[in-house]
């Protein structure tokens, strides 16, 4: 009975530990940047028969790694601002369930395991990986509370995941990987913004200021509008056939280009009505938008 007893304990505590692991990671995130790191390698690859699936698994993980000890570093520093706020109240780090001293290990050892398999890939991966690191826990989790700019600053360690795949695949950052990073990085500001609207009450109790004005105001609202028509006309720029070998097919761009003009009705439907709903429809049209892009760019380029 003793060993029954233990052996569920045990199972409990494991549980707990992964819930844990989890959050502080914030996995669901994080595998969303793992899928648009998948995603920009297999639009590097000469011919799709040519993956290399070792490639994929430490991009993977590595990719992982990178972007968990980003989330840890960041609820570690963040843990008495989030301990004021109602969606953050409750994290492992601010809750005060995981210590921050264990909580600095696992974000150190995440950052020693992801740079050294990013790495074994070639140098540069590894080094674009150690950069967003840097700037998303040293540059620009500390501006988020001085000024509106650190949505600026973060939205470079945020568009590197989808180029990051492309290095890792030619060991080169050239007009393809930048068009790359350009997508993820103008996509970053409405999207971001969105949230900021709707959750403006709350980061104000945390001390946060998201929104480009600091205000929920006409001007906030138009930048939403204005950066969302540079990602769709940078996102449907591969079509004219000056971004090297990163290509989009007419059929594929009007895909694209449709996609962006739904997300588009959602930043003006926001615009006109200015409620905390629809910048909350805005944000979720700009999730779907950023993974089916990446989609329609993958098999537009297995299908051609």
């Amino acid at each position: 009975m003793k060993t029954a007893l233990n052996i569920s304990s045990e199972n409990k505590q494991s549980v707990s530990i992964l819930k844990e692991f989890k959050e502080m990671t914030k996995m669901g995130l994080a595998l969303s940047v793992v899928f648009s790191t998948l995603a920009g390698y297999v639009l590097a690859v000469p011919d799709i028969r040519s993956i290399n699936y070792m490639t994929i698994l430490a991009l993977a993980v590595g990719g992982y790694c990178m972007v968990g000890a980003s989330n840890v570093y960041n609820q570690i520093i963040e843990r008495e601002l989030d301990a004021k706020m109602n969606r953050t109240a409750n994290r492992p780090i601010a809750s005060g369930r995981v210590k921050p001293t264990p909580a600095f290990i696992l974000a150190v050892i995440l950052t020693l395991v992801g740079i050294a398999i990013l790495y074994a890939i070639n140098p540069k991966t590894a080094m674009f990986g150690a950069i967003s690191i840097f700037l998303y826990t040293s540059v620009y989790t500390p501006l988020k509370t001085i000024t509106p700019l650190s949505v600026f600053v973060g939205a470079f360690p945020g568009a590197i995941p989808f180029m990051l795949g492309w290095v890792a695949e030619t060991n080169n950052f050239g007009i393809e990987a930048g068009t790359l990073f350009l997508i993820q990085f103008f996509w970053q500001f409405p999207h971001f913004w969105a949230i900021g609207w709707f959750l403006f009450d709350d980061y104000k109790r945390g001390g946060f200021s998201m929104l480009p004005t600091g205000k929920k105001d006409n001007k906030t609202l138009t930048q939403i509008i204005l950066y969302t028509i540079w990602l769709i006309i940078v996102s449907i720029f591969p079509v004219f056939n000056v971004t090297g070998r990163l290509y989009l097919t007419p059929v594929a761009a009007v895909l694209v280009l449709l996609a962006g003009i739904w997300m588009l009705t959602a930043a003006v439907k926001l615009y006109k009505k200015r409620t905390d709903k629809a910048a909350r429809s805005l944000m979720l049209v700009s999730v779907t938008y950023i993974s089916l892009i990446q989609i329609i760019y993958v098999l537009d380029k297995i299908l051609r």
